[in-house]
């Protein structure tokens, strides 16, 4: 009991340590849900045999009561809609790779795919709507392909041109954008973006599009290795690096903008993390603001992997949140409404 309370209060602590000073604990909040469901389970069997010890992970449960709506929400406590109400649709496409897995693979494949997600984007109608991973195989003309596909929206991206075609991430806005740009990422090919979208005459915001970087790193084989590989562990140290510097790169950017900031997309990183913790500053989830049922975006071990969000600023109320279980992606579009 004690151990497994040491455990999930480690995992508590991982939201506010940097994984680049200690990247083990990236681990332990990752595992949050089961190491909790373990205390609860502990809790009931002492209570069961009548143990004084069931003190023990009744209070390493105790501020698990906070954090848990991050993954469930029992009912949507979404505000009313009125005419400042915008949508925003956050969505890692996956470079349409579904299409070779799915229904998708007979007949059209990735094609089919791209083109099930550009209809599912038109019927969504919102007003702004972050891509990731968008894959243009053998196409150049960015510019090009977005007026002949959305030409009803404004767009800012950035794409990485390889021999292949074009992939990155495309913001596209109903609204004016006033300014663009974006973050490389050193040792990545993920990235963010931003465009500054004059939402009302009176209000210009920053909406923040990102792809932060994944730690494709195997935890089974590091506790198998015990830490006798050295260069295991030390690729595994770099890689922790890369996510936190990327987030640090653009709450930089955030705190030296005048402009009230949206950060949207796919994060690699679960509500129990540094990324998440940092990003909330001033920040809501639509998720836990307006959200009911699991949260979970990723198709890999449902319901327990978010890492695809909208954040947005506290005086702004979240309306709705919406998570379909579509199967274009290896990804779900986090679909929310917002009122400013």
């Amino acid at each position: 009991m004690l151990a497994a309370a040491a455990l999930l209060f480690l995992s508590y602590a991982s939201m506010v340590v940097n994984p680049s000073k200690a990247w083990y604990m990236t681990a332990l909040g990752l595992l949050f849900v089961p190491i909790a469901l373990l205390n609860l389970f502990l809790l009931v069997w002492a209570a069961r045999r009548k143990s004084g010890a069931f003190w023990i992970p009744l209070l390493a449960l105790l501020p698990s009561l906070i954090f848990i709506g991050r993954y469930y929400q029992f009912s949507s406590g979404g505000e009313q809609r009125d005419d400042k109400t915008i949508k925003v649709v956050s969505y890692n496409v996956g470079r349409f790779a579904m299409g070779r897995k799915t229904e998708f693979k007979e007949p059209g494949g990735k094609q089919a795919c791209m083109d099930s997600v550009t209809r599912l984007i038109k019927n969504l109608d919102a007003d702004i709507v972050c891509l990731q991973e968008f894959d243009l195989s053998g196409e150049y003309d960015v510019a090009g392909f977005l007026r002949d596909h959305f030409p009803e929206y404004e767009a800012g991206y950035f794409m990485h041109i390889n021999s292949g075609g074009a992939y990155g991430n495309i913001t596209l806005s109903r609204f004016p954008i006033a300014d663009k740009g974006h973050f490389q990422f050193e040792k990545s090919s993920n990235q963010a973006i931003y465009t500054d979208l004059k939402i009302n005459p009176g209000t210009t915001v920053r909406v923040y599009n990102c792809h932060f970087q994944s730690y494709n790193i195997s935890i089974s084989n590091l506790i198998k290795d015990g830490g006798r590989d050295s260069t295991l562990v030390r690729e595994t140290e770099e890689k922790m690096t890369r996510r936190p510097q990327q987030v640090e790169q653009v709450i930089a950017d955030i705190e030296g903008c005048t402009l009230e900031s949206f950060v949207v997309g796919d994060f690699n990183d679960n509500p129990m993390s540094y990324t998440y913790h940092r990003l909330m500053k001033g920040r809501k989830d639509t998720f836990v603001e307006a959200g009911k049922g699991f949260g979970a975006t990723h198709t890999s071990l449902w319901p327990l992997i978010r890492i695809d969000y909208i954040l947005y600023p506290n005086h702004f109320k979240a309306v709705s949140n919406r998570i379909p279980k579509l199967k274009y992606s290896d990804h779900y579009p986090v679909i929310a409404e917002i009122s400013f």
